[in-house]
């Protein structure tokens, strides 16, 4: 942050604009729940803001390969804050809104492997995992500050309120964002079209077995173990916890989020990638195995905390590793497309854990969400280590 000027305007566009991005999230889910009063709504709208933009990760990330990365997240930016301005003027029925709200999270999706993809730019190779912890650890601290400032504004503001306070967070973004170097995208030779591009970044993944191990790693561990934020739930009902607890619970991983990466961000440049990768797959799924069958809310939430030390570990490794090993001109493909089945990991595991849920317990659902990260986290490790042996 004080070596790399570029460094720190990146981190700090990033953490204002998902400062905004949280606010408007929960006044979206109150004015949903509020005018319809129907549960099946607000899953909509998640599902809008994270699954959809997910299945065109090929086509955002090959935009970051094809553009000056800096004009890319500024009209990104620029961009969302039209869109949630036309949201909070209108405040259109449901179907509207749902179309808007995949609009701006599509923009964001295309934002966000173009700001992964700028960070070897920015900062020397030795400082890039205490550069993505550093990311890691704003991205999550504006998440968690989010929803406080918003029912702060409530007490003064509306939802068409709070939601232009998320569009002005979006134009301070962009605006930071001009204080950084251009960042041009290498093309060799004549540029192909662009669907072309993104073929290849597809075509990429599966003729490079250490990226594609990395990538199919982290979304095997979300696919396994995303099904907590649901399980936790009706854990802590089962332990006799009030709902305060629910709120314990689900509060333990983003506390050891941000232990993770305050951790990751002093000591990162030390470790081995693969290692600190490996380390965090397992101790992510090991988090939720130990936490089924936790005695009290305080074990649950102490696992919970270790286990969200494990995800900025999986976090900050799995970054790090595809700035090292994927060429500059197909990272931004690389990185949307590992945002991209990330999401679709994360609603597979809401889907088929769901279901486990209601044919067993959320004890059991977490044992086996753990058990089974366990086993994906052991064969990509094994499978790591094959390739960097071979590699090297």
């Amino acid at each position: 942050m004080r070596r790399h000027r570029g460094y720190r305007a990146l981190w700090t566009s990033r953490a204002v604009s998902l400062l905004g991005d949280a606010m408007s999230l929960v006044a979206l889910m109150l004015h949903v729940a509020g005018t319809t009063g129907a549960a099946l709504a607000v899953a909509l709208l998640l599902l809008a803001g994270d699954v959809a933009p997910s299945l065109l990760a090929p086509l955002t990330g090959a935009l970051s390969d094809r553009i000056d990365l800096r004009r890319l997240m500024v009209v990104c930016d620029l961009a969302q804050a039209a869109v949630v301005v036309v949201i909070a003027l209108l405040l259109p029925p449901l179907p509207v809104l749902l179309g808007l709200v995949a609009v701006r999270a599509l923009l964001g999706q295309v934002f966000a492997p173009a700001s992964r993809a700028a960070v070897p730019a920015l900062v020397d190779d030795r400082d890039l995992p205490s550069a993505n912890a550093g990311i890691g650890f704003g991205s999550n601290l504006a998440e968690v500050l989010g929803p406080l400032l918003a029912a702060a504004l409530f007490t003064g503001l509306d939802v068409r309120g709070v939601l232009l306070v998320d569009a002005a967070t979006f134009v301070v973004s962009a605006v930071v964002l001009t204080r950084l170097p251009r960042l041009p995208r290498p093309v060799a030779g004549t540029r192909p079209a662009f669907l072309a591009d993104a073929r290849a970044g597809l075509g990429y993944l599966r003729a490079a077995p250490f990226v594609r191990a990395v990538v199919l790693g982290f979304c095997a561990v979300v696919a396994f173990n995303g099904v907590d934020d649901i399980a936790l739930v009706f854990l802590a009902r089962d332990l006799g916890g009030e709902p305060a607890a629910v709120a314990l619970l689900l509060a333990g991983v983003g506390a050891g989020l941000l232990a993770g990466y305050l951790l990751l961000a002093r000591g990162g440049t030390r470790w081995p990638m693969v290692a600190v990768f490996g380390a965090g797959l397992a101790i992510s799924s090991a988090g939720n195995l130990l936490t089924g069958p936790a005695w009290s809310i305080a074990a649950a939430f102490t696992l919970q905390v270790v286990r969200g030390i494990g995800i900025a570990g999986m976090d900050v490794a799995a970054g790090t590793l595809l700035q090292r090993h994927v060429p500059a001109a197909m990272l931004g493909r690389v990185f949307g497309n590992l945002y991209g089945a990330l999401g679709v990991a994360a609603g597979l595991s809401y889907v088929l854990g769901g279901w486990l849920l209601d044919l067993t317990s959320a004890r059991t659902t977490l044992v086996v969400a753990g058990a089974g990260g366990l086993v994906a986290a052991a064969l990509t490790v094994r499978t790591l280590r094959r390739r960097s042996a071979v590699s090297g």
